[in-house]
């Protein structure tokens, strides 16, 4: 049965981050199987996919120690009601329900069976404070699910009620299928032993540390750091002379990919606040060993010393001896990318339209 589906999402979606990632992955993979399939969501800019309804610009708010890319102005939320009018969804798809903006507009005007998927770990401050009203929002959807246990855990000390286990997907031929990077001075692949870290420049994903375990790294190995964020220019202040240390900005997902592809290990050194380890299944599909902080919602997706080396959050020796590892052990790098390898192909985007698509069905 063809349904159109309508996927919700709260942050900008012109603007890397897990959620937006998941959302307009999830598209593609549900277009896949025949449904008709929006997405409505903040732009800061042109819309990255031509299914994509723009809600307006987001604005930069603290959440979760983040700052996250939201839009709860008025004419966003008149956009939001407009285009659930007009396309008429058989069901609709809220990712993080609760955050402001779109989603929780969605939510009050409900005019079709509503889904929620919630993705934050750690606490919630409005959560905490908004408790009676995010209760009666949350008891709107007709399906509740989480995509780790740490997602559960903050849902239900909250709002309470029944969540179906779920996971976070990846499109594995978008990172296997990446052609590695090649440098524009040299005209060849990777050149120098190389590290690659992306994400937000914000304390909670450990940038800090990483720079930190750099300092007893060997000289001929570099550090490609994509992203940018809050501590930008303080920690480049800090590395400012560090020629190993390569700043690019932010980067789309095909030049993400493609860099994965290159690196000789991919470091993931966050400190807390991460539900569901995307980024490593991602470096996993692009068959490039892991070196991550031990966090619940890392381990959840990277068994420790099979899929990815773990090291304790914070411990910048202890990150600088795992890479060191994998870089000197070409016989540990390639079973780490042997079994994370396998291990992607379990989360596989087609699998998770799959999941939600019978949830669909029965809703």
């Amino acid at each position: 049965m063809t349904m159109r589906i309508g996927l919700v999402c709260p942050y900008s979606l012109t603007l890397p981050g897990g959620v937006q990632g998941q959302v307009l992955g999830l598209a593609r993979s549900l277009r896949h199987l025949g449904h008709q399939v929006r997405v409505l969501g903040p732009c800061d800019g042109p819309p990255p996919d031509a299914g994509v309804t723009p809600l307006g610009n987001s604005i930069p708010t603290a959440a979760n120690g983040s700052m996250a890319p939201l839009a709860p102005d008025p004419s966003a939320q008149l956009r939001t009601i407009r285009a659930l009018r007009d396309e008429a969804f058989d069901v609709v798809h809220l990712h993080e329900p609760l955050a402001p903006g779109p989603t929780m507009t969605t939510m009050v005007f409900k005019n079709a069976p509503m889904i929620g998927t919630f993705h934050a770990a750690g606490d919630s401050a409005s959560y905490k404070y908004l408790r009676p009203f995010v209760r009666w929002l949350a008891g709107r959807l007709d399906r509740r699910c989480v995509v780790s246990e740490d997602a559960a855990r903050l849902v239900g000390r909250y709002l309470g009620g029944d969540y179906t286990p779920v996971f976070n997907g990846i499109e594995v031929d978008r990172y296997l299928k990446a052609s590695p990077w090649r440098d524009e001075a040299s005209g060849e692949a990777g050149g120098r032993r190389t590290i690659f870290f992306v994400g937000r420049h914000e304390p909670r994903k450990g940038l800090s540390v990483l720079i930190e375990a750099m300092a007893s790294m060997s000289t001929d190995v570099r550090l490609w750091v994509a992203g940018e964020g809050i501590d930008t220019a303080e920690l480049r202040a800090r590395t400012d002379g560090d020629v190993r240390i390569e700043w690019l900005g932010r980067i789309d997902d095909a030049e993400k990919a493609s860099r994965m592809r290159a690196a000789d290990v991919f470091c993931a050194p966050s400190l807390s606040g991460e539900s569901f380890g995307v980024v490593l299944l991602e470096a996993m599909a692009a068959q490039v060993p892991i070196v991550a902080s031990d966090l619940p919602g890392y381990a959840n997706v990277a068994r420790r010393g099979v899929d990815a080396l773990l090291v304790a959050p914070g411990d910048a020796a202890g990150l600088a001896g795992a890479l060191r590892r994998v870089l000197a052990e070409p016989t540990l790098a390639e079973s780490l990318v042997a079994s994370g390898d396998a291990r992607a192909a379990e989360f596989s985007m087609d699998r998770l339209a799959e999941l939600y698509q019978a949830m669909y069905s029965e809703l």
